[in-house]
């Protein structure tokens, strides 16, 4: 066979030597791996949030894969897998607090204790928006103010 020859260079067919399946890439035994499933609004609302929260909330659920628990000591060495500092960590835990995906119990010296929770069910009510004062609380704050003093 020519060394040379351009056919020997082409992508092989279908039905040729090349096996490629199409089902997606499974994790080789004694891989890490991310057990799911995990709800879509979870990562939708976690990949919203600033920062590395979204890391953060997958190393969660990796752990709570692990564990077989929502509830989970949030370690370290997970979160260096991906790049995220403890300090990156801290924030991106309190910011996946607020948004209402998780809750953590600190303590000093010890990892957070966090829980995942459901998303759109742990959410703090929205802070209800400015109304316009009615015309009689401002005739009251008014009067307040121009009442005599003795």
């Amino acid at each position: 066979m020519d060394p040379f020859d351009p056919k020997s260079l082409a992508l092989p067919t279908r039905g040729g030597g090349c096996s490629v399946s199409r089902k997606p890439p499974r994790h080789r035994q004694g891989e890490k791996f991310l057990k799911g499933p995990i709800p879509w609004e979870w990562l939708t609302e976690a990949a919203k949030q600033p920062g590395k929260a979204f890391q953060v909330g997958i190393a969660l659920w990796f752990l709570a894969g692990i564990k077989g628990s929502r509830t989970v000591a949030l370690s370290g060495s997970v979160l260096e897998d991906f790049g995220v500092n403890r300090y990156a960590a801290y924030r991106g835990l309190k910011v996946l607090e607020d948004a209402g995906l998780v809750s953590a119990k600190r303590h000093p010296g010890r990892n957070p204790l966090v829980t995942i929770l459901d998303a759109g069910r742990g959410k703090p009510k929205p802070k209800a928006p400015w109304t316009e004062p009615s015309p009689m609380d401002v005739f009251s704050l008014v009067s307040f103010w121009l009442e005599p003093t003795s």
